[in-house]
Parts: structure tokens; sequence; C-alpha cells
């Protein structure tokens, strides 16, 4: 089923829209021919993302902090003010530093869920309270990860901020379900190459090693999958978590004896 043809001039917004997912996100629904707010806090590499063919028209980037809860009011008020309210709610903006408890400080741990937990929070709310006083039946959809599920050493702050994601995520599907709104988790996989989150190649290398699908995370896997939760085929699915990681986060291919292979 070609999910694409239903985001025909849907309002989608992204935030994060600069990382690799982000761009991705921002690339599939564009060429779906959706209307695009974009956001990021890096104001230069949005300017970029505005200069590419995808970028609709009526499409717009708008920088904002998301650490900043009036930065987030402002952008609301922006988009009210150009579309009174989106379709399509990707709270994709996040942080996947690493390090281990007794080393981690309280700023940093603050920092990861400022940006991880609390802006989708910030900006599902007040994207939501639009959608409700404009009669929009919108999707939510909050970038989420198998390490919400599967702990990690030295990513235990980032694997808690995941897990209360998808009970956030949870907690608006069942509050906003009589407004006709839906909020859904995306849990892509592993996807190296985020200039803020920055893992070293031998990292990459053991982590697809590992997968049992045998490689990383595409645009494609993305993109469809978000695709489907924004549109109508998706519209009796809400609260859910939808894995997009090829099994990664279900276990590892590591075997643990001297006989490698079956048969």
């Amino acid at each position: 089923m070609d999910y694409a043809k239903d985001m025909a001039g849907k309002r989608v917004l992204v935030t994060g829209a600069c990382g690799v997912i982000g761009q991705w996100l921002a690339q599939t629904f564009g060429e779906a021919g959706a209307k695009l707010c974009l956001t990021d806090a890096r104001a230069d590499a949005l300017d970029a993302l505005a200069r590419q063919p995808w970028f609709t028209p009526g499409s717009f980037t708008m920088p904002a902090d998301l650490r900043d809860a009036a930065a987030i009011e402002a952008l609301a008020a922006a988009v009210g003010d150009r579309w009174g309210a989106v379709d399509v709610l990707i709270n994709n903006a996040g942080v996947y530093p690493s390090g281990f408890l007794l080393d981690i400080d309280a700023e940093e741990w603050d920092r990861i869920f400022d940006i991880n937990l609390r802006a989708p929070f910030l900006t599902g709310r007040a994207f939501a309270r639009q959608m409700v006083a404009q009669g929009v039946r919108g999707s939510i959809i909050n970038i989420s990860s198998g390490a919400a599920r599967k702990m990690r050493r030295t990513s235990c702050p980032y694997s808690t901020s995941k897990t209360a994601l998808d009970r956030l995520t949870k907690g608006f599907a069942i509050e906003l379900a009589e407004y006709g709104i839906r909020a859904n988790a995306l849990e892509p996989g592993f996807t190296p190459g985020s200039e803020v989150s920055r893992v070293s190649q031998a990292h990459v290398d053991n982590v697809l090693a590992n997968i049992p699908a045998g490689r990383g995370t595409s645009m494609q896997d993305v993109g469809n999958a978000a695709l489907f939760l924004a549109s109508p085929a998706s519209g009796y699915i809400t609260g859910a978590s939808l894995p997009v990681d090829g099994g990664n986060s279900i276990g590892s291919l590591a075997v643990y004896q001297d006989k490698k292979s079956a048969l």
C-alpha cells in the first residue's frame, strides 16, 4: 500500500530535523507532498534543508532550542498563525550521550531528559491543543528506541529517557483518543552518523555485526514506518511502539559457545 499518497498537502512538523533521522523524515514527507515545518537548534543546517528539492511550497523552517519552553511556545504560535494546526507532529529531536552512571553529573542527566522527554511533552501539549481547537484528527509520532526495552552499559540515562517517552506516548494516546488524535512511538534501529551524538567506528562495527537482519537502518525503513503511522491505514493504532530495527532490540547474534552456527 502506498501510504505516501495520503500525505499530499498535510501539515507536518519535524523536530531535530537536521539530524540523520530528522532529515530522512523531512525528505520522506516532503517527497510525499506534505507541507513541512522543520525545526532544529542549528539555524545554518535548517537553511540547507530549505534549499532541498523536496522542500515543498508552503513549507518553512524555524530554529528553536527545545530546552526552552518559551521557544516551543513561539514555535507553536508560528505554526498556529500559518496553518492553524499541524496534521502530524514528529518528535524526533534527541541526544544519545555515552557515559557510566558513576561518571555522569546532574547537569548532563538533566540535559538528556530535557531534550528526550520534557521537550516531547511540551511540544505534544502545545500542538495537541491546536489540533483540538481546530478539530484536527491528527497523529503524534514520538521517535523512541529499542533502548527503551534493552538496557545498555554507558547509556542508562538515554535508555531511561526512552522508556519514559514510551509511557508518555501512551499517556497522550489515552487522553487524546476522545479528540480523534493518535499518539504512537516509532523505534528506528541503529543509525550512525549523528553530528550531535558521535560514536566510534569500533562501536558501529560491533553493533552492525550483531543485528539479526544483518544491516543498519535505512531511510526507507524509517520513512515507510512513519508514513504508515501518519496515514489513515493506522487509524485504529494508538499508544503503540513500533520497532523498525531489524531485530536489534530483541537480542543479539553473539554466540557464547565454540559451535558458532547451526547445521
